[in-house]
């Protein structure tokens, strides 16, 4: 740490100033209790008034830049310590003005190497410079040091413009808290490109990117061996390279979490629904999100569909094999969707769980189609029965073949059938 000489000053001037009055005091007293003495025995010798000589201190005390202040008190001192002696040896005291000049002179120059502060002389702030060194001077570009946006560092930061031409869309994450400030302190060469790098090794497509690091832009400082780990383990577990790609693409945060968490969300799925190792991968290939989410409405949702709806063990095996969304579903709307279809409609457990498309599917589209069908008296959904309407033709065929072949009637009818709910 360097400090200027005016910072030095003004930190050891209360201290040393009143080690130096100290010591003039003292000197003052041994000097005045053997003066009388010195002059007996010793007339020739120039006897110097002590208070010339603390005046002389003084002015060499202060002095512009201070540099001599801890080399004056350490002179005193040693002087003081000298008169003692003699006092004690000769029980006189002796001295010459020239010799104590020069001895406070040579102290005051063998104590400026110890100074470690003062050593280093830093230049003025103040001191003028030459137009050569003036135009040498790099400013660096000026950046607001707090913004709400992200707006004003694209064109400075490399690492901004180059995410926006990968198609990110920096508006939504500079809404998201400390996005934004952890994406201006990355550097592309080192942070953000080999990562890139890394996704598209994977199987990631380019024109995804963007998504991806839209969602999740803390993959950016996840560590290459800690992704390198996580994709290791996927791939011992039977899952091929294009099925990662595909779960990474689907899933952005996948791979931010550990090998031991994906071991344990595997293990869970494949414990609970009493899966074979080949079902849980296509499982969890056709919706990756089951590994990254809580479990916390999975275990919710199968408890509703066991205890509420009534369906059995196998039935619900056969129904998230089929529609995984089921476990991620709102549990209000799939309580809706099934009393409606098994209440209502009156199709019981085994038809709902042949067709569980069914629980997926949105409630209005079902009323509608079901009431207008109502309405011409078709609705009819046994199988043993003529004119039979299965599920999946009732809710996923478009309106124009929905109005044609099953409800045998014509679209303007629909609509307007449609106006009176």
């Amino acid at each position: 740490m360097h400090l200027c000489q005016r910072c030095v000053f003004v930190f050891r001037c209360g201290r040393i100033s009143a080690a130096v009055q100290q010591s003039t005091r003292i000197l003052h007293q041994r000097s005045h209790d053997t003066r009388s003495t010195a002059a007996m025995l010793q007339p020739s010798h120039k006897q110097l008034p002590v208070h010339n000589l603390s005046q002389k201190y003084n002015r060499e005390t202060w002095r512009p830049c201070g540099m001599h202040l801890r080399a004056l008190s350490s002179s005193v001192q040693n002087n003081s310590s000298h008169l003692t002696q003699k006092k004690d040896e000769n029980h006189c005291v002796t001295y010459d003005s020239s010799d104590l000049h020069q001895e406070s002179s040579q102290a005051s120059l063998s104590n400026t190497h110890n100074i470690g502060l003062d050593a280093g002389v830093r230049p003025s702030p103040f001191q003028e410079i030459c137009e050569e060194e003036a135009v040498r001077i790099q400013v660096p570009s000026a950046l607001p040091p707090v913004s709400f946006t992200l707006r004003p560092y694209v064109d400075k930061s490399e690492t901004l413009s180059k995410l926006v031409q990968l198609g990110v869309e920096l508006w939504k994450l500079e809404q998201r808290p400390n996005v934004g400030s952890m994406l201006v302190k990355l550097d592309f060469h080192a942070d953000v490109a080999p990562r890139l790098l890394f996704l598209k090794d994977l199987g990631v497509e380019e024109p995804k990117l963007g998504s991806l690091l839209t969602k999740n832009p803390f993959i950016l400082t996840e560590s290459l061996e800690n992704l390198e780990a996580r994709v290791a383990y996927l791939r011992s577990k039977k899952f091929s390279a294009q099925s990662v790609a595909a779960m990474v693409s689907k899933a952005p945060y996948l791979l931010n979490f550990s090998v031991k968490r994906l071991d344990n969300r595997l293990g869970f799925f494949q414990q609970q629904l009493g899966l074979s190792s080949e079902k849980t991968q296509n499982l969890v290939i056709r919706l990756p999100k089951l590994l990254c989410g809580s479990l916390e409405p999975v275990k919710e949702n199968l408890k509703v569909c066991e205890l509420e709806f009534g369906f059995r063990e196998n039935e619900i095996r056969h129904i998230v094999t089929t529609v995984p969304k089921v476990l991620l579903a709102n549990k209000r709307k799939l309580t809706e969707i099934f009393d409606f279809v098994h209440n209502t409609m009156g199709i019981p457990h085994s038809l709902i769980a042949k067709f569980p498309q069914v629980l997926n599917a949105k409630f209005l589209r079902i009323r509608e189609r079901h009431l207008f069908l109502e309405y011409l008296s078709r609705a009819q959904y046994q199988p043993s029965q003529p004119s039979y309407i299965s599920l999946d033709r009732l809710v996923f065929l478009p309106d124009e073949i929905f109005c044609s072949d099953v409800a045998l009637a014509s679209l303007e009818d629909f609509e307007q059938f449609q106006k009176t709910l």
